[in-house]
């Protein structure tokens, strides 16, 4: 079941708000530039409106927003501790309104606008979401696009649903990496873990400089590992990984390509790419990757 989220009156308040402060501060506003003002703004109300949900009787809500429009459809998967506001999924929402195609981003169980703890979550139940979205807000081809663990999920989702996801591209992908990390420890800091029950994983993705993972959270991503055997999954698969990547380290996107079994499989590599891939060259080269796929399935069908 589908909720709209009616945020008119938010959305009256944040214009309101926006023009109040022309008012009392016209110095900042012309130093800054009416134009980048209006950007903002702009920016602003987007992430304010046509906010809806997806209602499941046995799981919390997941927000999402979603750009009626053609096939194939395009499905951007946040990284871990994410939210579907970020550049790169805005930049694929924007080229898909020009192109007429669908669109749709969404939060993970308890991240972003979706109910639900973060700290109850695992891979198994984001790999739930990824599912719920495919089944109950899509009809027919679907390119799904996964950045960081949304790579790691979008594997299982086209495992899971080969009839509708049509191709893939990862960015950054991180499949296994938190359980390989892991693993790669010391077996004594593998016990003090284990004993502990949290693990503070090292990351440059956030001012702390690591995540608190519980060590269920890495027993049950082990459940989801999937570079330890062949992965069936034949559609196009691009990936794109930056060498500068300090998180996740881009041999993993290597090891992917060799691991599934589409033919149709390419492996772009940004020489001073970092792990978000954000800079302006790095979502040009994405939208443009989406795009040939588009063209690509377009042609086929």
């Amino acid at each position: 079941m589908v909720t709209e989220l009616k945020a008119t009156r938010q959305l009256s308040g944040v214009i309101l708000s926006g023009l109040g402060f022309c008012t009392i501060y016209p110095h900042l506003t012309l130093y800054f530039g009416l134009h980048h003002f209006c950007a903002l703004l702009l920016k602003i109300c987007r992430l304010k409106s046509s906010v809806s949900f997806l209602t499941r009787p046995d799981r919390p809500n997941i927000a999402y927003q979603k750009l009626k429009g053609r096939n194939p459809g395009v499905i951007f998967l946040p990284g871990f501790n994410s939210n579907m506001n970020g550049q790169k999924a805005t930049a694929l929402e924007d080229f898909c309104k020009s192109l007429g195609h669908a669109f749709i981003r969404f939060d993970y169980t308890g991240c972003g606008s979706s109910d639900g703890k973060f700290e109850e979550c695992t891979i198994g139940k984001w790999r739930k979401d990824v599912l719920s979205i495919l089944d109950e807000l899509t009809d027919g081809p679907q390119i799904l696009v996964g950045s960081s663990m949304g790579g790691w999920l979008m594997l299982h989702a086209a495992i899971a649903r080969p009839d509708k996801v049509a191709a893939l591209v990862g960015v950054a992908v991180a499949a296994d990496h938190v359980v390989t990390t892991f693993k790669r420890l010391p077996i004594e800091a593998q016990k003090e873990i284990e004993e502990k029950g949290e693990w503070k994983y090292q990351t440059k993705q956030n001012e702390e400089g690591y995540y608190s993972l519980t060590y269920d959270f890495i027993r049950e991503a082990e459940n989801h590992c999937v570079l330890n055997s062949p992965i069936p999954v034949t559609c196009p698969i691009r990936l794109i990984h930056g060498m500068k990547d300090g998180d996740v380290p881009w041999e993993i996107s290597m090891q992917v390509a060799d691991r599934v079994l589409s033919k149709d499989v390419d492996v772009i590599l940004r020489k001073i790419g970092q792990h978000r891939m954000s800079d302006k060259e790095d979502t040009k080269l994405l939208v443009n990757t989406v795009d040939d796929l588009i063209d690509k399935l377009s042609t086929v069908a």
